[in-house]
């Protein structure tokens, strides 16, 4: 992916950050996190599965721009639309539909009640993407400030909800099976740890 490209995918995400009011916990650094993921993820999967090369654009472009259309900061299918009208002068048509297809199957929520999608070829692409969005969820402070942004909670308030939601949710995401790429198998168990130190962590401020 070159820097022209880059440049229009991380300008677009600022623009509809402004617009809806998206705060910093599915904003700028999260593309940019999720993107470093996908990278990692790619590079490991495409010598499993050489037929993703073919697939690169998808997957990176699915990165940056999958929280763009997020049902917690906008309506989804006006924020697809507004992703499809950006896409226009970007990518291939073909590519743009599996995009937009695979940005909005993807959130946790819509996988525990539907199941994953079925993508044919785009399938592989389509679960990279996914789980780099997940390893990303492994972060207990971003958690944290989404609650404190979206419920105007104090840190205590949010910092509770965080932890049962890690409890019920983040740390059983291999138990649900929602992880499936050698990549994400093999380093959920470091960012599983850092997570549970990080709450150790809090604890231990908050006890002072």
């Amino acid at each position: 992916m070159n820097f022209n490209i880059l440049n229009k995918l991380f300008t677009f995400v600022m623009n509809i950050c402004n617009k809806y009011n998206i705060d910093e916990s599915h904003g700028l650094s999260h593309s940019m996190n999720v993107l470093n993921y996908v990278h990692d993820i790619y590079e490991a999967e495409k010598y499993i599965n050489p037929g993703l090369k073919e697939h690169e654009n998808i997957i990176y472009v699915s990165a940056v721009l999958h929280d763009m259309c997020d049902k917690k900061y906008m309506n989804e299918e006006e924020g697809l639309q507004e992703i499809n009208k950006f896409l226009d002068n970007i990518i291939k048509e073909e590519e743009k539909d599996i995009i937009l297809q695979i940005i909005s199957t993807m959130s946790y929520s819509t996988v525990i009640k539907n199941g994953f999608p079925e993508l044919g070829i785009y399938q592989k692409a389509y679960h990279c993407v996914r789980e780099a969005d997940i390893l990303t969820a492994y972060d207990f402070d971003r958690c944290v400030i989404y609650d404190m942004y979206s419920k105007a909670s104090t840190f205590e308030q949010s910092f509770e909800r965080a932890e049962e939601l890690f409890k019920n949710r983040v740390f059983k995401h291999a138990e649900n099976n929602l992880l499936t790429t050698q990549f994400s198998l093999e380093n959920y168990p470091k960012l599983h740890l850092n997570a549970m130190n990080r709450i150790k962590t809090w604890k231990n401020i908050l006890k002072k």
